[in-house]
């Protein structure tokens, strides 16, 4: 199985398929034939698949695993292992592992030498759906997630499905919060035909927990064919790409309150996607038959909304801190109708009521 999906912001492609990784080697080397490579690696997937994947130790920069990895000191790491392989302008970073290592390298690769060419190979399901794709490369500040990043297009996007049979439970339930998001926001994203993804995962949910390599890679098409249409449309966030945050005002905030402990990303997402169905009906923005449909999808992948650990104070300053509030409102992407959603500002005071 074998897809190609071309990002326009870039002119980059996305290959989708589940071959030998001795093929994906041979296309990585093909693509930098002629290049200095600096390959960014985790950890974990290191000591799985160093020996299938044969590279050269020389060229590794091996990242511990973690978001807590995501930060100035490793940065400042990567740059200077990238300086002392010589690598100059026209030399390229390749980061292989989940979203930590893709937003990392891709933040390095964006400064380094005011920007060279990188390459994503996500590993873990969440990346493969969202994080790999579209540009965004950041580090966190401290607690606060993402407070330091570029807009800056990989130059190729490999996604071979076979990273996933190793793949713990929590992590791949992770990757399935992330492609949950994207039935939502379906018809906001204005692709050029309709998918009805929130049906298709109803329907396939057996499967995809199987992770049955049919319909895992349908689903990653799917998910990036409605991301590739938002970048296309929107690169730099400047209006339509808010959209893609669907659940992540509320996700960032309780990650950053648990000094990125507790939760993956995919799972306070999902937490995210509960706290603002449960906002959109409190105020009137969604019917009752809505608002139990998607409870009832949520379920159907084995998730629970969870009482807040934190005071509705601590979520509420966190959430303010968000790089996107403004004004002293916090905005949410909120449901609106099935597959549609709505930019809404909220004050503080107004939202204090609504845990």
């Amino acid at each position: 199985m074998k897809q190609t999906l071309t990002v326009d912001a870039n002119g980059y492609d996305i290959i989708i398929s589940n071959d030998e990784f001795s093929k994906l080697v041979e296309d990585l080397n093909a693509f930098t034939y002629g290049q200095k490579r600096l390959i960014v690696i985790s950890k974990k997937v290191y000591g799985l698949y160093k020996t299938k994947l044969n590279l050269n130790p020389d060229e590794l920069f091996i990242l511990n695993d973690g978001e807590r990895e995501k930060n100035f000191k490793n940065y400042i790491k990567i740059l200077q292992k990238a300086a002392e392989l010589g690598l100059t302008r026209s030399d390229i970073i390749i980061a292989i592992g989940g979203g930590v290592v893709g937003d990392i390298a891709g933040f390095a690769a964006s400064t380094y030498m005011r920007g060279i060419d990188y390459i994503q190979v996500p590993t873990t399901l969440l990346a493969m759906v969202d994080s790999s794709v579209g540009g965004k490369t950041a580090i966190d500040l401290d607690n606060y997630k993402n407070l330091v990043g570029t807009f800056y297009q990989p130059s190729r996007v490999f996604i071979n499905i076979n990273f996933l049979e190793t793949l713990n439970r929590r992590q791949y339930n992770s990757g399935l919060g992330e492609i949950l998001k994207y039935a939502f926001i379906e018809d906001n994203c204005e692709y050029s035909k309709p998918i009805f993804l929130f049906e298709y995962l109803t329907l396939c949910a057996e499967r995809l927990q199987e992770r049955d390599p049919i319909t895992l890679c349908r689903i990653i098409e799917y998910c990036l064919d409605l991301k590739i249409s938002v970048v296309n449309q929107d690169e730099k966030e400047a209006k339509l790409r808010k959209i893609l945050n669907f659940g992540h005002t509320f996700a960032h905030a309780i990650e950053s309150l648990s000094k990125f402990k507790k939760y993956t990303h995919g799972e306070a997402v999902i937490q995210g996607i509960f706290f603002v169905l449960k906002l959109a009906y409190q105020e009137n923005r969604i019917s009752y038959s809505y608002y139990r449909l998607s409870l009832d999808l949520l379920t159907k992948y084995g998730f629970k909304e969870e009482t807040p650990k934190y005071k509705p104070e601590e979520i509420i300053e966190m959430m303010k801190r968000d790089k996107k509030a403004k004004q002293e409102k916090i905005i949410f992407i909120l449901p609106c109708d099935k597959r549609k959603v709505k930019e809404v500002k909220i004050t503080p005071k107004d939202l204090l009521g609504k845990f």
